[in-house]
């Protein structure tokens, strides 16, 4: 059986303050030509990663260690306007929208252990939701804002559970002895988990709202985790290790037409959907450190939005 859920684990890094793609560009077109700073003028590339990037839309949630613990912060798609909504020196991890963008879940250890929370989108509004001695994390938002999945050990292992937005109506819909994991709602009724159930591998598997008719839709003996279902419900973005190293690939909900996104030699993923379905958020350590990047459904128009010296990750995206 594989080992508990552990908290994510940042290494110390120093500090950076954030400087967006969009403004290191704008910058070094500002320079060209100045006497005393001169710059050389964009590349192709450059050029084209300043408009993809100009062109984001929506706001990015996503947890970052910049400041030496683990907080939540928000930003546009685009990398601008920044802000920090939790200062707790325990760790806030792992943000989800609340069906809208006026309300966050998340988990945290602000309570001596992982449970979940949810506040009002500037920060405000702190509610713990759960308030068990065990593992309560790793939430989801269904699509209306009105469920909240999460991961809990209470009964002895992970299992996933469903309860309302306001803590209550709790539920176990798993019940199984393998441990399950990091669900996502394909709109209101259907979740999409990994599991250890087949007994050597993580793998991908869904399930309806209240626990029935599970469906394992990835069958590898590599690891297949992270699940993140599209917009409109039809496809299932998630991260494997079936390369030789961490990568991201999207497939119909029903497991059929794998493509593989992202073929890069260290690790890509925690896939997250832009609200129309037409771009990716994810986590990437090709820059060393854990840095948000966006690209296109279909794997093209890479662009690194958070550029920081830090561990950015687990973006969410409305």
């Amino acid at each position: 059986m594989m080992p508990a859920f552990t908290a994510p684990s940042f290494a110390p890094l120093s500090f950076a303050p954030l400087r967006s793609g969009l403004a290191l560009a704008v910058a070094s077109l500002l320079s060209v030509g100045c006497a005393d700073s001169p710059v050389a003028p964009l590349t192709a590339d450059a050029e084209a990663a300043l408009q993809r990037q100009a062109g984001l839309k929506g706001q990015l949630l996503f947890a970052s260690n910049r400041t030496g613990n683990s907080e939540i912060y928000v930003m546009n798609a685009d990398g601008t306007q920044l802000t920090q909504l939790t200062y707790d020196p325990a760790g806030d991890h792992l943000p989800d929208w609340l069906g809208n963008s006026k309300a966050i879940v998340f988990e945290s250890t602000r309570s001596g252990n992982f449970d979940v929370f949810t506040m009002n989108s500037d920060g405000t509004g702190l509610t713990q939701l759960t308030a068990d001695p065990a593992f309560d994390g790793h939430p989801a938002a269904s699509g209306n804002g009105k469920l909240i999945a999460f991961v809990s050990e209470r009964d002895g292992q992970g299992e996933i559970y469903v309860m309302s937005a306001d803590g209550t109506g709790l539920t176990n819909i798993t019940n199984h002895p393998a441990p399950d994991q990091r669900p996502g709602w394909c709109g209101n009724s259907l979740i999409v988990f990994q599991s250890f159930r087949n007994g050597g591998n993580w793998e991908v598997y869904t399930m309806n709202a209240d626990g029935s008719s599970v469906t394992r839709v990835t069958f590898d003996a590599g690891s297949d985790t992270q699940p993140a279902c599209s917009p409109n419900g039809k496809q299932i973005a998630f991260q494997s290790n079936r390369d030789g190293d961490a990568e991201i690939y999207v497939m119909n909900v029903d497991g059929t037409g794998l493509t593989q996104l992202t073929f890069n030699t260290v690790f890509d993923g925690a896939p997250a959907w832009s609200p129309d379905g037409k771009q990716m958020a994810f986590e990437s350590r090709r820059d060393v450190d854990l840095e948000i990047y966006i690209m296109n459904a279909d794997g093209t128009g890479l662009t690194n939005v958070t550029r920081n010296a830090a561990d950015d990750l687990s973006p969410d995206w409305y």
